[in-house]
């Protein structure tokens, strides 16, 4: 039987980075994922402060700005026609933000695991755990791509797997919050828009977006209320996206006129947010396999960066004490994000109300950065 001392299912940016912090500390890691090297996921890739704060300090952001990611430097967001830009302030190590196309952010941080000592296997399915007399999780089985079935001991195992998370249900971790509200999205990668930074466009019953990322490509997109996804965007989804943006968004809808996307536009009929229990006897839980909240703030990845870091501090000092202090942590931290993007996917806001929820929200993003600026994140 192998021995690791930590084996994380999943290689997407939670499970990569919390690799990579790992090995870097000493840890013989292995990581298995069911999917291949570089491809690409659903996601908005935004990244918010804190998530670019623990690039730059990993040694990670170089490598995504020298491969073309543009920097933005200014954020601009539309309450029907009212504008309000805000100019990104440099400090904490961050000059600009970055949104990488997730083929990128998660091939860059594999890359930077393998250099840092871990191990990585694609195309390999996390099935079972395996546990000691008194239950506590000790390894797990892990089926190749030839159909081979492995048994691999961990003295921790982590579940970085998504929304449908195999540790998580084999590890029978329970929803501790639930969400109220699943706001579906439809989004695509047009080229030659101009490049004036992120703007997120609000209207009462519907938001939209540009974010622009590699290769001259800005991802665009709407969300609105679950009826009217079904009623207008669940066929054609390009024109469906079309419609929502000349309403939410005129400006942009013109200047996507004469554009087509690189592909056809990918559609996520929402779901709703959840945090599940963070930790257990031998198992712990990162990025959506453990906190999903609806993307219509654009901050999953910034989080599952930040319990990346937390979670590889509490493997380093491996005991009971540092993995409740982990799950507590990312609570403390997690709900106050969680809740206020329940109820701006809700869609219950007059505008007015969408700039108080956009205060709050702003309020929770700088407890979370002050929090990684302060504690010893690896």
């Amino acid at each position: 039987m192998e021995r690791f001392d930590v084996l994380i299912a999943g290689a997407r940016c939670a499970g990569a980075a919390a690799a990579m912090l790992m090995a870097r500390r000493g840890l013989r890691v292995l990581v298995v994922d069911r999917g291949g090297y570089g491809t690409d996921t659903l996601s908005t890739h935004a990244l918010m402060r804190g998530g670019v704060m623990l690039l730059a300090r990993w040694g990670v952001l170089p490598r995504l700005v020298e491969a073309g990611t543009p920097l933005i430097r200014r954020t601009t967001f539309h309450y029907g026609a009212e504008a309000v830009a805000v100019d990104i302030r440099p400090g904490d190590g961050v000059e600009a933000l970055v949104a990488p196309r997730r083929t990128l952010l998660d091939g860059t941080l594999v890359d930077c695991a393998w250099e840092a000592g871990a191990e990585i296997r694609h195309h390999h399915t996390l099935t079972g755990l395996l546990r000691t007399d008194a239950g506590r999780v000790c390894g797990a089985t892990v089926v190749d791509e030839t159909g081979r079935e492995h048994a691999i001991a961990a003295g921790l195992v982590v579940g970085a797997d998504g929304t449908g998370s195999s540790v998580a249900r084999l590890a029978r971790a329970p929803v501790t919050v639930q969400a109220a509200h699943a706001a579906p999205v439809v989004y695509a990668y047009f080229p030659g828009l101009a490049d004036t930074g992120t703007h997120w466009h609000y209207a009462e019953g519907a938001s939209a977006g540009r974010i622009p990322t590699n290769a001259g490509r800005h991802c665009v997109f709407v969300s609105a209320t679950p009826e009217r996804f079904h009623a207008e965007m669940r066929g054609d989804h390009l024109d469906g996206m079309r419609r929502v943006l000349r309403e939410v968004a005129p400006a942009l809808a013109q200047e996507l006129a004469a554009c087509e996307p690189d592909a056809v536009p990918v559609a996520f009929a929402g779901r709703r947010g959840f945090l599940r229990q963070a930790a257990g006897p031998g198992w712990a839980l990162i990025g959506d396999a453990g906190y999903f909240k609806d993307p219509i703030t654009a901050h999953g990845i910034t989080d599952a960066l930040r319990d990346a870091a937390f979670l590889a501090e509490a493997a380093i000092e491996d005991s009971a004490a540092a993995y409740a202090r982990f799950a507590a942590r990312r609570d403390e931290l997690s709900l106050p994000l969680f809740h206020v993007t329940d109820e701006i996917a809700g869609y219950g806001w007059t505008l007015e109300e969408a700039k108080a929820l956009h205060m709050r929200l702003n309020a929770a993003m700088k407890r979370e950065v002050a929090a990684l600026a302060t504690e010893a994140v690896s």
